[in-house]
Parts: structure tokens; sequence; C-alpha cells
């Protein structure tokens, strides 16, 4: 086939460039041509159609032949396949007739008949006002550009329109039809026809099986229009024709019979679209009963026609009217069998059309088989049996995947039909009072539309489609995709059902699946259809978190979840969630129901509840872990929302209630109560809430309190602090429950507990009272900030009791010194007589410090907020302590001892202060070896943990610490001897280091907090202060067993010296600044600078990775020293001393310097050393003479070399001074002229080995010969060389030399 349609396009095309180059005959009898050659589908022709357009062909080719025309390539006359022996020997007589005519006259005898017989077919055509019809649109039919074929068409449809309507007003039809008739001698029923239009119709219909680029869809829109528009067209010939133009023969092939079966599809569905068939009268009405039995017997042939088959059926039946269908189609032959054979078969495409059908007309059910119930409405078909018996078919439908079957998009909307606004309100329950009788009816409505809903998901997709095969698993959720639009909010938990979101988990649980893509597909569209809906989307995430035991986003490793609880921006929405998830809370719990006498309300019950936890953990494990989903969860749904104040405040409120119901309160009378002060009801689980939950709600509300009063900002005034204050709420809410009778803390406090909890009640309303009449002033904050840390404090205390009570004391005692007040007094605290009483701020301190270790992160963050604003007033000795604690050592004296063993005696006391902080070092003092293993407990994790008891407080120690008296000291090694000394039992040292590094890092957050609050002042920065915090930090920084083992302490310790230190706008100046302070830091840190790096002697080679941190610890502590050294000389620079003054200063860098040069263990970098010059020029010019003559002298020629860039870069800021100006530059270098003479002596006599280095020499040669020349001394220089030095100069130097003699002379 595919050389007939090469040969038929090669017609066209020689065709079309003839037409060019010819007369208007010529092009006459080459369309002639055209016309019986140019055939899209040549397989299938008449035997009729052949002997008529081989006649005409070879005519054509003998006139071609006579004008010296080359002959028409191959013509396309083969015989078809389904010509019978008897029309193929027909077929032969005509031809060799033809032949045997042909051959009987010369070439003189047959041009002239021939064009004499054209002659007359123009005039004829002339003369009888037939227009003409230009026969080349066919081409353009099969174009890939659909605006090409549309264009075709309508030119086609336009013309023979034309043809038609000259030929209906002609009163000799015979003339026209004893003519050249372009192939329609043929008995096909169109004799009304004119020639034109019936060749048009037969080659349209073949052209519709044309698989050839875009053949069929063209070929089908013409015969679709022209149909259409041509009445004359009889749609039994038109029937009867598409049959036999497109019969199947059984020699023909896979593809043939394909080609030929869908363009009896594409010309039924033409026939179908033309209109023609709706235009009928009840005379003419049989043709719809023959077109749908046609129809559906060609569905029957192959699979892969059913489905289109239906959609022309299901079109032709919307056109036409009720009757016609009842009569005609649905009584067609072959249509009732097809749907009795549905069932059995699974034939979705029956069910399809069925359904279309039965929506069209109310007609009996039994002419639907069994495919649809006997009484029919929505309940009967949705009902479980009916759904049962459907299931093949449904299963069947996933043949056409990826796309979805048309079936389905029905079963919707007979499933979800469109609701109405009233009914949409009903779904999110939003009703209002005045539509109570409507409601009771959409109410109704949509129990129909759950129920109908439950029993398809039930049946068909969970239990047909959903245990099957991928496909069918691609379908289901294809089907939820299609549902989406339609669901209303209260049906969501009916489609994201158990089975669904397991499914779902297992598929986006390994990214090999075959259906992971399309997962990721299906929650991207989720997505985006929650997005505009808080129902909708709160639905769906308690669906996903529900069925997943609240691991979705852990187990498919997405951010669904996490997406969804982000979308929430409206206030309306937040509270939608909010109420949902205390529902999931409080029903989640698979227990069984018991009397509400039973609550677990006492303590004794709750200790009782846990055990009985430990034992049935398995079975209760699941709903436990959501409920920790829910209470991690409340908080953070205002994480990403960006709600007003009052807003953001009424959602505050409602977490907090939860969470301190839940957390902290237990019913003794049931699992509701009501409280009338708040009107408000209260609801706990049916099941015991166990503690681990109870501590998890705790947490929650610590972290909540801490994050509202972060997101405060500044107070405007007093009322609105008072109004948003969720302190203040959270207390007031505190005391309403606490005296609900009913009501009782989860747990019973001791004595010294529940004394300490109703001060701290009493303390936080003064100070709350108090921090109202203070306006704007500065004590507002602070107050603020007090009451925040009670509040945190008061939590603690109900979270780990019997650890907080004395905290809590110290604490009160603290607040009622800091703010004296009637309202303050308490009976039970005594008068504070002793002078010699620590002051109030180290105590203060001191305590702050002691919370520390065993708090959580929001109680921490109380802590730093206190600390803020009252870290103006801490003193040296609160400032001491906190750098103590950094200072502090936990590795056993006897591994200290070892240890430095291996380091050298200068390092032993490196950075260690002047004698005057030495002593306040001394006063300290270390803690024993029992204290080093004994320190402070901290938290299992960062938020905090278990504390132990209370060390002793007796401890023996002979050191006075200057302004602490013994209970002072004994407070101070409390809480740093606290932190680790249950932890050493339990976990060993290791764990206790690892602790006491936490300790470390919250007290570096508090010194920070110090160092950035006062930045701005000059007059504290000014102060000693900064830099007992610059010699403590450097000696925590380099000493090993301080930050051994943890890099993130180093780098903290790192980045607080650089920011708040080094890079600082304000540091020590003025009278403040003492060289005897300034000195010893100066003469370390230049050592630390040039300590060489060594590694540990070990009978065991360390690994490569333990080589490389060690490494990087040594750079660090270089990169400090460094650092360190130009902050000070930045500060010796400041205070402008006399020259007389800083010869210490000088002696200490002239030693370095000396160092570096003769000893190959010193490890200063020369770029150190030159930033040094760069930025305090004084400093290179006192030390040029020196330099010049140590590098004469150096014992190294590495190092040698290395100083001489040392010594251009002292002279480098006179370079490009005026030489008027550089008077200062002339007298120094006019001094050290003969040292410089000397030194070039050395170097051209002494030449380094390595070229590199040579060139180094030339460099720095050629430099100072410049330098000499612009200050106008050279003649001294020359003067001053010995003749073997010039000659050497001139040897090794070269042309530098001798252009600096060249200017001599």
């Amino acid at each position: 086939m595919g050389s007939k349609k090469r040969s038929s396009d090669s017609v066209e095309v020689d065709n079309h460039k003839s037409d060019k180059n010819s007369d208007e005959l010529r092009k006459k009898l080459k369309k002639g041509k055209k016309n019986d050659g140019e055939i899209t589908n040549p397989s299938n022709p008449s035997s009729d159609d052949k002997v008529s357009s081989e006649h005409l062909r070879k005519k054509m080719k003998k006139v071609k032949k006579d004008d010296g025309e080359i002959a028409n390539p191959k013509s396309n006359d083969n015989s078809s396949n389904a010509d019978k022996p008897m029309e193929r020997k027909k077929k032969r007589k005509a031809l060799d007739k033809e032949k045997h005519r042909a051959t009987l006259g010369d070439n003189g005898e047959v041009k002239p008949k021939v064009a004499s017989l054209e002659v007359k077919e123009v005039e004829n055509r002339s003369g009888n006002s037939l227009p003409e019809f230009h026969i080349g649109v066919f081409k353009d039919l099969g174009a890939a550009d659909v605006v090409v074929r549309e264009a075709a068409a309508e030119r086609l449809v336009t013309e023979l329109q034309e043809v038609e309507k000259a030929y209906d007003m002609l009163e000799k039809k015979e003339d026209v039809e004893g003519e050249l008739k372009l192939e329609a001698e043929k008995n096909d029923g169109l004799n009304n026809c004119a020639p034109s239009v019936r060749y048009a119709v037969r080659r349209l219909i073949r052209g519709v099986s044309s698989s050839r680029e875009c053949a069929r869809q063209g070929f089908a829109l013409g015969l679709t229009m022209l149909v259409g528009a041509v009445d004359s067209i009889a749609l039994d010939s038109l029937l009867k024709l598409i049959v036999d133009l497109l019969e199947v023969s059984s020699s023909m092939k896979g593809q043939e019979i394909k080609d030929c079966l869908l363009g009896r599809l594409f010309a039924y569905g033409s026939l179908a679209r033309s209109g023609r068939l709706t235009k009928q009268n009840d005379h003419d009405s049989e043709h719809v009963k023959e077109f749908t039995s046609s129809v559906i017997s060609l569905a029957t042939k192959k699979r892969y026609l059913q489905e289109p088959a239906v959609v022309i059926i299901m079109q032709l039946s919307e056109k036409l009217p009720v009757e016609v269908v009842l009569k005609q189609v649905l009584e067609a032959p072959g249509l009732l069998e097809w749907f009795e054979g549905a069932i059995e078969s699974g034939n979705p495409d029956a069910l399809l059309l069925a359904l279309k059908l039965r929506e069209k007309v109310a007609a009996d059910n039994k002419l639907f088989g069994k495919l649809l119930p006997e009484s029919y409405s929505s309940s009967t078909f949705f009902s479980v049996d009916h759904l049962s018996t459907l299931a093949n078919c449904f299963k069947e439908s996933t043949f056409c995947q990826p796309r979805v079957h048309g079936v389905w998009p029905v079963l919707v909307n007979a499933l979800l039909p469109e609701i109405l606004p009233q009914n949409a309100d009903s779904a999110t329950g939003l009703n209002s009072a005045k539509k109570h009788k409507k409601n009771r009816k959409s109410n109704s409505y949509d129990e129909d539309i759950q129920k109908n809903l439950q029993n398809f998901w039930d049946i068909v997709i969970e239990k047909s489609l959903l245990l099957s095969s991928h496909d069918r698993k691609h379908l289901v959720f294809d089907i939820i995709l299609l549902v989406l639009p339609r669901l209303p909010v209260s049906c969501i938990p009916i489609v994201f059902s158990f089975k669904i979101i397991q499914c779902l988990v297992d598929i986006l649980s390994t990214k090999d699946s075959w259906l992971y893509k399309f997962a990721e597909y299906f929650l991207k569209e989720l997505l985006e259809w929650v997005s505009h809906d808080d129902g909708r989307r709160v639905a769906v995430t308690m669906a996903l978190q529900k069925h997943s035991n609240g691991k979705f986003d852990c187990i498919t490793r997405t951010k669904t979840v996490k997406d969804l609880m982000s979308g929430f921006n409206t206030k309306s929405g937040c509270m939608l969630f909010i109420q949902n998830l205390i529902d999931m809370f409080l029903d989640v719990s698979a227990a069984s129901e018991e009397p509400s006498d039973q609550s677990q309300t006492t303590d004794d019950n709750s200790e009782i509840g846990s055990i009985e936890e430990k034992v049935s953990v398995e079975p209760r494990g699941t709903s436990d872990f959501l409920k920790s989903w829910v209470v991690d969860s409340i908080p953070s749904v205002l994480k990403h929302s960006k709600l007003e104040n009052e807003e953001k405040f009424c959602v505050q409120k409602e977490v907090l209630k939860f969470l301190a119901v839940q957390g902290l309160f237990s019913s003794s009378l049931g699992t509701e109560v009501t409280s009338f002060d708040l009107d408000e009801k209260f609801r706990w689980p049916k099941a015991a809430t166990s503690s681990s939950l109870r501590g998890m709600c705790i947490e929650q509300l610590q972290l909540l309190l801490a994050n509202a009063q972060k997101g405060e900002g500044p107070h405007a005034v007093a009322s609105g602090r008072e109004a948003n204050d969720l302190g203040s709420y959270f207390m007031r809410f505190l005391s309403i429950l606490r005296n609900i009778p009913s009501v009782s803390l989860f747990r019973s406090l001791n004595d010294e507990d529940e004394k300490a909890l109703k001060k701290l009640q009493a303390l936080e309303t003064q100070l709350s009272r108090e921090e109202r009449n203070c306006g704007m002033s500065v004590n507002a904050n602070r107050l603020h900030a007090l009451r925040y840390l009670l509040i945190q404090l008061l939590l603690q205390l109900l979270l780990r009791p019997g650890e907080f009570s004395e905290a809590a004391s110290e604490i009160r005692i603290c607040c009622k010194k800091f703010f004296p007040s009637p309202d303050l007094l308490d009976s039970d605290d005594e008068p504070d007589d002793n002078d010699e009483a620590p002051e109030l701020m180290d105590v203060f301190v001191d305590t702050l410090l002691s919370l520390l270790p065993q708090s959580s992160a929001p109680m921490r963050s109380a802590i730093e907020q206190v600390f803020k604003y009252y870290s103006d007033d801490v003193t040296d000795n609160g400032l001491l302590r906190m750098l103590k604690v950094i200072k502090k050592d936990l590795k056993p004296a006897r591994h200290q001892e070892t240890d430095s063993e291996e380091e050298d005696d200068d390092d032993d006391d490196l950075l260690e202060i002047e004698e005057a902080e030495e002593s306040d070092e001394a006063e300290s003092g270390d803690i024993t070896a029992d204290g080093d293993n004994d320190l402070v407990e901290q938290s299992e994790d960062s938020e905090g943990g278990t504390v132990g008891k209370e060390p002793q407080e007796e401890q023996d120690s002979d050191e006075s610490d200057g302004g602490m008296d013994d209970e002072a000291m004994f407070r101070m090694d409390s809480y740093l001897a606290q932190i680790f000394k249950e932890k050493r039992n339990q976990a060993g040292g290791e764990t206790a280091h690892s602790q006491l590094v936490l300790f470390k890092l919250r007290v570096l957050s508090l010194l920070e907090i110090y160092l950035h609050e006062n930045r701005g002042e000059p007059l504290l920065l000014s102060k000693p202060q900064v830099l007992k915090v610059f010699s403590n930090l450097a000696q925590a920084f380099v000493n090993p067993h301080t930050t051994e083992g943890s890099e993130q302490l180093g780098d903290r310790i790192c980045k607080i010296m650089e920011h708040e230190i080094f890079k600082a706008k304000h540091y020590p100046k003025g009278e403040s600044v003492q060289l005897s302070v300034l000195e010893p830091l100066l003469e370390k840190n230049l050592k630390l600078a040039a300590r060489p790096f060594k590694k540990k002697k070990s009978a065991i080679t360390p690994s490569k990775k333990k080589q490389s941190a060690s490494f990087q610890r040594y750079r660090k502590i270089v990169n400090l020293a460094q650092n360190s050294t130009y902050w000070i000389l930045k500060m010796i620079d400041s205070a402008s001393f006399p020259e007389a003054e800083l010869e210490r200063v000088f002696d200490i860098l002239k030693n370095a310097l000396a160092r570096y040069l003769d000893d190959k263990n010193s490890q200063l970098k020369p770029q150190f050393l030159k930033e040094i010059f760069r930025r305090w020029p004084w400093v290179g010019q006192h030390f040029f003479g020196f330099l010049v003559e140590k590098c004469t002298s150096a014992k190294s020629k590495f190092r040698q070399v290395e100083a001489l860039d040392l010594i251009l870069e002292i002279l480098k800021p006179y370079v490009l001074v005026n030489r008027d100006e550089n008077n200062e530059a002339k007298e120094m270098i006019s001094v050290h002229l003969s040292r410089l003479s000397n030194l070039i002596k050395e170097l051209v006599t002494n030449m380094p080995e390595k070229q590199a280095k040579r060139s180094e020499v030339r460099k720095f040669c050629g430099k100072i010969f410049t330098f000499l020349s612009s200050n106008n001394l050279s003649t001294q220089f020359l003067d001053s060389l010995e003749p073997e030095v010039v000659s050497a100069c001139e040897n090794k130097v070269g042309k530098a030399f001798l252009d600096l003699r060249r200017q001599q002379g």
C-alpha cells in the first residue's frame, strides 16, 4: 500500500507543476487525469470505478506523449483485493478493449479525438454554466496544520454547493452526465447529485481510511461538512457506500484491516456530526435505527472501537428527540444483546451508553439488560448488590490507560451532583438557625450522598480496584482527582480512607515503585485543591495523619503534612484545625469506656496509671504516638500564619487552654467540666492520659509562652500589653481552674512545692500590677521579663516537682529586693540585717546560673530575657562567676598532669593575666578533684531533663573569694558541682563532659548578651571588664581540656570574641588602658602565634581524622592569637603613649622578630608581621635597622629571603610620598645605609641555590636601588660598596644595578 500511496502523491505533484506551464485546455485534461489518479486510499476501489479511470488515463497519457511531455509516473490502477473473480475478469476485458481501440489508429488520429473531446467538454460546461470544481483541495485535507485542513474543507463544500446548485438548475442533466464524470459512473445511489459531488463523496469515504499524516481527520471533516450542506446526498445510499467502499476482506492484513475499520468509524462519526440524522422526519427515521445498528456492529469487531462507537451514539442521541431515541436507538438490532453480554464480558462502554441513554429517556430498564437496576435511582444503582454485579465492568475500564475511561466522569456526576450553596454550607457545618427547615432536607440529601459514596468506595474502589494491578491502583487515584472538585468537606474522610492512605504511603515510601511519580503528581494536585479552602485543608491533613499514625511525612519522606499545616492564614482556619486536633486527641484512644467517676485525678492514681502504661505499651502505642503528634502540632499552627495581633491572641488562648487542661489538670467527676467563670466546657479523654503526654503538654505550653513573649515586640501602652498578655491570661486561667472543686492538678505536690507554687502565683500578680503602674519606663520591661520567668519557673515546678522550690524562693527574694513594695512583703520572709551579705546582683546572677543546667529551652529563653534587661547592673564578681564556668575543666588532674608534660613550659601559664587579675582567679579557685567529677547535672537533651538531688552544702575549702562569703561560695560551687553528679553515676564521665559543654554554651549565650547590650556604651566597654572577658575566653579556648571534644564550644568562643570584642565599635581607651595589663597579653599572644604544631607522642599512631582535627584546632588558635595581637596593638596605638613608655612593648616585638629570624621553631607568619607593619607604620620604622641587621646575619636562607618582604613593607608607605616630603624616609635610610650595604653584600655574594629565591633577591635589590635613586642616596650607597661587591652586583643583579650606576655617572 505504501507504493500505491507514493504513486498517487507523485501524480499530484507532477500535475501541480505542469499546470503552471500549459494552456487552459491542457489544464483541464490534466485535471481530469488528477481526478482519476489522485486516490487517497487506492486499495479498495470498485470495478466500475477502475474501468472508467483507466480509460481516461490511457487517453491523457497519449495526449501527453504527442506534446512531448514526460509520461505520468506509476498509476494507481491496481485491482482491489476485495474484487471478486468475475469483476476482475470484466475489468481485464474492458482494458483489452481500450488497448485494442488505441492500437487501431495511429498517434495522429488519437490526439485530435481526445483534444476534440476536451474542447467539447469545455464548450458544454460553458454552455451549461456548471461551475468548476478544483480537485486540488483534497491534498490540503491531509495537511498537518489544522487551519489548512479547515480552510480546505470549507473551500471543498463551497465549490460543491455551487456545482450542485447549478446542476439542479439544468434542464438537460443528461448532457453533463454523458460527459467526463470523474469516476462517478457507479451504481452508488447518488443519482440526484452532480458528478463532482458523487466523486467527492466517494473520495472522502476512501480518504477517512488513510493513515497518511492527518488525512483521516481532514477527510472526516470534509465529509461532515459536505453531507450536512448538500441535502441531495441520500442517507441510505451513503450508509451502503460506507460499507461497500470500506469493506474488510479475508485477504487483508492487520494494518489494512485497522485502517478500514477506523475509516468506517470516522465515516459514521462524520455522518452523526453532520446533523442529517437529526433532521429526518418520521418517514425517514428508520435511518437512525440502521445507523445505530451499524455502529454497534462495528463496535463488536474490535475492543478499541467500542468506546468511540459509544461516543458517536451518545452524541447523536443528545440531538434526537426522546421518541426517536426510544423507538430507533434503543430498539436497534444488536443493541440489547450487546447490553446483556456486557456484565459477563466486563464492558464499561456498554455501561456508559446505558447510563447516558437512561439520562436521556426514562425508559424501561429491561432495555438495558442487567446494567441498570429494575427500579432505577441513585440509591438502587449505588447499592452494594448492584455495584458488586458491575465489578467486572469497572475493572476492565483500565484498558485505555493512562486516559481515564468515559464511564467514570458519568459515575462521578451521578454520585456527587452539583451541590447548591446551602447544601455546601451544611457539609461544612456552617448552617444558620434561620435555615433550619431547609437544612433538614439538605442534611437528608447529604446523608444519601454519603451513603452512596460509602458504598461506591467500599465495593468499587477498595474491594475491586485497589486490591488489583498497578493500572487499577493508578485508576483509583485518577478517580479521586475526578471526585475532588465536587467532593464536600463532610465526605473527605470517606474518600481518604485507611486503605487509600496506606496505598499512597506504600507507593511513596519506595522511589523505585512504578506509581511513585504519579503519586507525587497526585499530592501536588491535592495540595492545589486544598489551597483556597481551610475546611478541605483540615480534613485532608487529619485523614493523612490519622491513617498513618501521625507519620505520613516521616514514612513518605515528603513535606506534605508540613506544607498543609503551613497554609492556615485565617483565624477561622486556625480555629477549625485546632478544634479537629482536639477532637482527635480526645477520641483517638481505643480504650474501652469507663464510668466517669473512675477518672484518675489524684497523684496516687496517676502513678498507678503510669505502671499500667508500661504493661500495655504495645496496644496503646499507636494512639499515644498520634496524640503526641497532636500535642506537637497544635502550637505550630501559628508558626507560618500572618494574623493580626488580636486574631493571633485568640488562637493562642485556644491553644493554651488545651495544653493547660490536658497537661496540668484532671477531673474527678467525669470527662467534662463546665467553668461558669469562663463560660466554657472542658473535656478530657476517657482513658487516662499518660505521664509522658502530660509532660509534652507542659513543655509545649512553656514553648507557647516563650514564643508569645518573643513575638510581643516593644510594648506600646500598658493597657495594650495587658490586653494581649498571654502570660497574664494563663495565670488567670490557672487560678480559675484550681478553684473548681472537681478539678485538680494531675499530680499531688509536697508542702514545699505547694507553698512555692502559691507564692509564685501571688508574686506574679503583684508584679503584673506593678508593671501596669510603670508605664513606659525601663522597669516595665524588667518586670515583664521577670513575670515570664516566674511563669516558666512555675511550670517547671509542676513538671519536675522537688527540684525548683529553692530556686523559686531565691528568685522571689531577688524580685522583692529589686522592687521593694508593701504589696510584695511576705510574713514568712525574714529581714536580712547582715551587712556582709553579698551584692544583690551577684546573688541574682548566681540564681540564674543555677537554673541554666536543668532548664528547658523556653526557661532559658526567659532567663536570657531577664539577663538582657539586667546586664547593665552585672558586677565584676558576677562576670567572673560566668567566666569561671566557661573555663571549668572536667578532665581529672592526673590526666592533666600527663598531658601537660607534652607541652612546652612556656605554654603552661599561657595567656594568664597580670597578678592583679590572678588574685581574682585564685579567689574563685579550682574545684577539687572530687568537685571536678561532681558537677551540675544537665538535662537529657537541650530542652531539659531530670536532675538529681541537691548536693550537700558542706565543702571544705581554705580559699577565700573576694566579695563572696561562705554562703555565696557554696551557692557558687553547688550549681557547678550539680551538673554531673547523677549523670556520672548513670552514664559515666563522657556523658558528664557533654553535659558540661552544654552548660558552658548556655553561659556563653548570657555572656554574648552582656557584650552585645553594652556594645553601644563606650563608658562600659572602655572599662577593664572587656579585658577580663577577653583574657578568660582566650584561656578557655587555648586550654585543650576546656574545649576538648567540642568543636562547637570552641567555635562559639571564637565567634563571640570576633564579633563582640575584636570588631566592636568601642574598645578600651584612655586612662582605662594600662600598659602593665596589655604588655603581658601582647607577649603571650605573640608566643602563641609563633608556637609550632606538635603531634602528641603516643604509642599508637592517631588516625588521619584525629590528626586533621588537631591541626584545624592549631590553626584556629594561631588565628585567635593574631587577631588578639591586632586588637592589643590597636588599644596601645589609640592611647598615644610616649615612646619612652613603649620600651617594654618594643622589646616584646623585638624578641618575637629575633626568634622568627633565628629560631626555626618559630612559626610566625610573614603575612602576620607585614599586616602589623601596614596597620601601624611606626612599629616598622622602629625596627627597620634591626631587621636589616638581622637579615644580614640570619641563620636560615629561607627566613632571610622571607624577611626581605618585611623590609619592603616598611618602606612601602614612603614610596608614593613626594620627594620633598620624604625627608623622614631619607633620614631613616641614611642612618642605616651601612647596614643596608652589608645586607646587599651578603645577598649578592651568597645567592640562594633555588631559582625562585634568587629571583626574590634580585627583586628586592632592584626595589632598594630604585628607592635609593629616588631619594638621591645612590652615590653614598655606591661609595660604601667594595669593588668585589660592585662586581657581584653587576653579575647577579644586572640591569637594576647598572641603571643605579648610570644615574651616578
